[in-house]
């Protein structure tokens, strides 16, 4: 027989929890609840972190195509520049008598007179040529010869 002191309510019946235990379930639910609200909460805080960076990502992004787009266009300005400057020296030293302008040649790094008498017409280029010291000459031409050597062919 049972004992007088327990209850319906206090005695597991049938696999039914007590009293005791409800209440252990309770503030176990209750714990793993605020556990995952907490959770929640930092996840949250994770995913509003997380659009901000990326915000602020978008927005340097766009900041930096915008600089590229700026310095492109600076550059292609300085080229152009730097092109008509350079045209205004080759059509300069095709003007020069070829025993005026072969000193000029011969005192620059052969690159560079390289570069300029490949810009210039052919016979004011040839009449420089001709009057450069030979070895000069063959220099230059070696260099012009190659400018282009490992340029794709396709």
């Amino acid at each position: 027989m049972e004992p007088a002191h327990e209850t319906q309510a206090t005695k597991p019946q049938d696999g039914c929890i007590d009293d005791a235990g409800f209440t252990a379930m309770l503030a176990d639910l209750k714990a793993r609840e605020a556990k995952l609200v907490e959770q929640e909460g930092l996840l949250t805080d994770r995913r509003n972190a997380l659009a901000l960076a990326e915000t602020r990502l978008e927005k340097r992004l766009n900041d930096l195509v915008a600089a590229e787009e700026a310095l492109s266009r600076t550059v292609a300005v300085a080229e152009e520049g730097a092109d008509k400057d350079v045209g205004k020296l080759v059509a300069l030293y095709e003007n020069m008598k070829p025993k005026q302008a072969a000193p000029l040649f011969a005192e620059m790094d052969p690159n560079f007179a390289a570069g300029f008498l490949a810009r210039m017409r052919p016979a004011a280029a040839a009449a420089v040529m001709e009057s450069l010291e030979p070895k000069t000459a063959y220099a230059i031409s070696v260099l012009m010869a190659g400018r282009n050597a490992g340029a794709p062919r396709n």
